[in-house]
Formats: structure tokens, C-alpha cells, sequence
């Protein structure tokens, strides 16, 4: 089975009275670009998304269309990376959705199947009428379900789950061998303390010892007492 692959597009309303002349040009740049990708012609729609991308770098319209752009290029690492941006960038539940959708997309077609599913549950979250979304997502299940290796892929979101992982894993086990170590270290310092404590114990009980022997010997060495004369 394929599954749907419905790539969403942003359609921007230019407004007629633009604050100023960089912004118009911006939505200049995008509606251009949209009318290209309409066309299908999918590079020079990029190159008008990347001029406006220069005149306002944070904008959630090109960063999505932009990213859709290159997508259809051949090019999912690159998309993915402005999906995510976009995302972080925008609160609108429509776009969000669709947003989703797509990285949905491009996670199943790289085999990670558990990041995929993941990304069509929350499109639906935001969008329940999306039938797409919701084939796609069955789809993806029944993927994860028959592939041997639990929906494990090689693409660029799963590398970086496993560094992350990794660096975790690493973290607990530097604060497990410091807590290891700083208990040793109070353990050695508790033996330590004892020792000097029954050390200092033995030197009093052999001075007490000491002061009792020669005390003794003083007592035998005053003269003894006369006896009397008879």
C-alpha cells in the first residue's frame, strides 16, 4: 500500500495598503512563488520563496512553502528542517496541521514509522475530518507492524533521537560513577576518622598506662617507714 501524499500549500492575501515597501515586496515575493508552484514548476517557485525568505527569514508562510518547495524537489532533509522551524514559529491550529501532515510524510517515506505515526495523530488532533491524514496514519501502522525492525530508520529525526539517547545514557552513567566515587571518598573519610579516633584512643589508654606504671615505681622508690625501736 502508498499512502496518500498530499502536500498542502499556504495561499497568502496580499493586502492592498502594505505598511511599507519591503513587506509588500515580501508578499510580492511569496504570491509569485505560489503561482509557480501551482504550476508545478517547483525550483523557480523556490528561488522566489528564498527571496522573500531574505526579507523576513521568520516567516512562518515561507518557511512552509518553502520547505514544501524543496520537498518536491527531491530534498526531505532540507524540508524538515523548515517544517520544524515553522512549527515552532506558528499557534494557527490549520496550519499546524498541515505542517504536521507533511513531516508525517516525509518520515514514512524515510521508514521511521513510530516518528510518522506519531506526527498524523497530532495533524488529526488538530484536524479529525482529515481522511487523508487518517489513511495515511493506517497505513503507517500496518508498516510499523510488518517491519522487522520496529519502524527503525537511518533518516536525520532518528540519528538524532539516538545521539540524544545516547547522551543521556552516558550523563547517567558520569553522575553513577561520580555518586560511586563521592561515596567511596565518604566511606574512606569515615574510616579515617575512626582510625584517628582509635589511635588517639590507644595513645591515651598507653600514656594512662604509662602514668600509672611510673607511679607505681615512685611509690616503691620512697624509703619505707621505721619500724619502732624496741
Amino acid at each position: 500500500m502508498t499512502p496518500m501524499k498530499r502536500i498542502s500549500l499556504f495561499l497568502v492575501l496580499c493586502s492592498l495598503f502594505a505598511a511599507t515597501a519591503t513587506a509588500q515586496n515580501y508578499r510580492d515575493y511569496i504570491r509569485r512563488g505560489n503561482r509557480q508552484y501551482r504550476d508545478s514548476v517547483y525550483d523557480k517557485a523556490q528561488v522566489q520563496y528564498q527571496k522573500g525568505f531574505e526579507k523576513d527569514s521568520s516567516s512562518v508562510q515561507i518557511n512552509y512553502n518553502l520547505a514544501n518547495s524543496l520537498l518536491l524537489q527531491g530534498q526531505p532533509k532540507e524540508a524538515m528542517r523548515l517544517y520544524e522551524k515553522a512549527l515552532k514559529q506558528d499557534n494557527n491550529p490549520v496550519r499546524l496541521h498541515q505542517i504536521y501532515h507533511n513531516m508525517g510524510v516525509i518520515l514514512q517515506s524515510q521508514k521511521q514509522f513510530l516518528q510518522a505515526i506519531q506526527a498524523y495523530v497530532m495533524a488529526l488532533r488538530l484536524d479529525p475530518s482529515d481522511q487523508e491524514s487518517r489513511y495515511n496514519l493506517v497505513v503507517c501502522q500496518y508498516q510499523l507492524k510488518n517491519n522487522p525492525q520496529g519502524g527503525g530508520g537511518n533518516g536525520e529525526g532518528e540519528d538524532k533521537q539516538d545521539k540524544d539517547q545516547q547522551k543521556q545514557q552516558q550523563q547517567q552513567q558520569q553522575q553513577k560513577k561520580d555518586d560511586k566515587q563521592q561515596k567511596q571518598q565518604q566511606q574512606e573519610n569515615q574510616m579515617s576518622k575512626e582510625n584517628a579516633e582509635q589511635m588517639l584512643n590507644a595513645a591515651m589508654q598507653n600514656e594512662r598506662q604509662t602514668q600509672d606504671k611510673v607511679k607505681k615505681q615512685l611509690q616503691q622508690a620512697q624509703p619505707r617507714r621505721l619500724q619502732k625501736q624496741w
